[in-house]
């Protein structure tokens, strides 16, 4: 995304305070999630230990070898290739009994190790073989032990995740309606581990028409089947190009699915559901303007309030922030302040500022400031819900990264939405109140800090204060505070905008007749 300072390098920095770039900036954090998601490979990528739901009889090691010497599996697992190629090739009597077994046993060694022996089966040619294994009309139990081998193979390093390339078009082939279900799911589960390596593979299983078929399998209301189906789904949208996400809410049927998941289903099922709306909802502006308009906000909202899973309010919280922040329509229409839903979500909201954990505190302050740079209503009512003590309890208490995201709310509440190109306007009982609440020196830690986001925020709170607080009362504070310490370390700094816009606070608000009539 183009650099915002490149775009409009003459932009004059006391112009656009708080409020203006709010909905830029959250669109960028919501793309970001992506990012930020590969890092908890647990979402990204899964080893499957256990088999998927099913009625066949596929024997489950329950131990698991953690510190068996490495040499002594990699040997065993060159062992069980060489057996495979064997039982491939051969056509005598029980010859489909003994390529299950070997492909059991192979499944059985790539499921045990908590580092499963990936290099050691692709060097010795397992891809082939398994490829082979998944051919038209071989048995179910076939299928579904070759592509548990493929699952685990694909949740390796990115190396061994492409060596899947040569398998993609049968595992895309077996999630197919003419599929057993177990055999589907654990095709699809595959085809999630490689797309959670990366762009270029999803941009591979999209072109080789994966898609349609997941989004299927997402439908009915199965659980095991329907929450791997959304996971991979999840994986194979996440972007950077939108065109996934847009095409997946043109499906028939997925919308009403993503509804009635939500409505429904458990906290399991409904946790990667919503990580699908994440993505539609970062990513889309027509997924986006779809979705705002069903029910779904209501559904998020009632998520919030009644669950206590991290793992669901972590993506409930990201979709309602993603679709609040990605159309007008969100606030201007559904989020009207005097209805149930708006009291519902402030309160829900604050519920999650409360939460020990820090995420859901981070979170939920995103949204918030995605609805406190909506219209005055809405800043009046999260001024005067709960929320706005526990946002300056977290400004003056937090770790920086929620102190950013808390920054943000309490900045937002204090500037009205601006007018054409003018200036925006102060809410001054909001700044006043906020400001003698002590709120101040949290935004002037954002201007010590190194991230330039926050300096400039801190910077342009520091400029409604000496603004808008009566009497030259904001020049007092600052001072106070060290303030005029915190900007003149801009003095000389790289940043041209960071610079300009501290030295003009500084020239205009403490320049030569600073202090002469005190």
């Amino acid at each position: 995304m183009a650099d915002e300072s490149a775009a409009t390098p003459r932009r004059d920095p006391i112009k656009n305070p708080v409020g203006n770039a709010a909905a830029q900036r959250r669109r960028q954090h919501a793309v970001s999630v992506g990012r930020e998601r590969r890092e908890a490979m647990f979402r990204t990528k899964r080893l499957c230990r256990v088999g998927v739901s099913s009625d066949m009889d596929v024997p489950i090691d329950s131990d698991m070898i953690i510190e068996e010497e490495q040499s002594i599996l990699e040997a065993q697992t060159s062992s069980a290739v060489e057996e495979l190629k064997l039982a491939v090739a051969f056509q005598g009597k029980g010859a489909v009994q003994r390529q299950v077994n070997a492909l059991s046993e192979l499944r059985r060694l790539l499921s045990r190790s908590e580092f499963p022996p990936v290099e050691i089966a692709l060097r010795s040619g397992a891809i082939p073989l398994l490829a082979q294994s998944l051919s038209f009309g071989s048995q179910d139990e076939q299928l579904l032990e070759a592509a548990w081998c493929l699952t685990n193979i694909a949740a390796g390093k990115p190396e061994e995740t492409r060596a899947l390339l040569p398998a993609l078009p049968l595992l895309i082939a077996h999630i197919g309606e003419k599929s057993s279900l177990p055999v589907a799911e654990q095709c699809a589960w595959a085809l999630g581990n490689v797309a959670g390596e990366g762009e270029e593979l999803r941009h591979i299983l999209i072109s080789q028409g994966a898609l349609l078929p997941l989004a299927k399998m997402m439908l009915p209301n199965k659980g095991s089947t329907v929450r791997t189906a959304a996971w991979a789904l999840s994986n194979l949208i996440k972007g950077p190009d939108p065109k996934a996400a847009t095409e997946l809410i043109k499906i028939d049927g997925v919308v009403d699915a993503i509804l009635r998941h939500m409505r429904k289903s458990d906290d399991e099922l409904a946790t990667e559901i919503a990580w699908v709306v994440v993505y539609l909802s970062a990513l889309s502006t027509i997924a986006t303007s779809v979705l705002v308009k069903t029910d779904l906000l209501q559904l998020l909202i009632e998520r919030l309030a009644s669950s206590n899973s991290l793992q669901l309010l972590i993506p409930v919280l990201r979709s309602l922030g993603n679709l609040i922040a990605g159309d007008a329509y969100t606030t201007n229409a559904v989020l009207v302040v005097g209805h149930e839903i708006t009291d519902n979500i402030i309160r829900a909201l604050s519920k999650c500022l409360k939460s020990e954990h820090r995420v859901l505190k981070k979170e939920a302050a995103w949204v918030l400031s995605n609805i406190a740079a909506g219209s005055v209503a809405h800043k009046q009512l999260i001024y005067t819900s709960e929320a706005s003590p526990l946002l300056l309890q977290l400004l003056s208490t937090s770790p920086f990264d929620i102190k950013k995201e808390v920054a943000y709310v309490v900045g937002n509440l204090c500037v009205a939405p601006a007018e054409g190109s003018g200036r925006s306007s102060l809410i001054s009982d909001h700044l006043v109140s906020f400001v003698r609440s002590g709120c101040l020196r949290g935004f002037i830690d954002l201007v010590r800090s190194a991230d330039i986001e926050a300096a400039r925020l801190g910077l342009q709170f520091m400029e409604l204060v000496l603004r808008g607080m009566p009497n030259g009362e904001g020049q007092q504070l600052v001072e106070k505070e060290d303030g005029i310490d915190a900007m003149e370390r801009f003095q000389f700094h790289e940043n041209e905008d960071l610079r300009n816009m501290a030295n003009q606070l500084v020239d205009k608000y403490f320049g030569e007749d600073y202090g002469l009539d005190h």
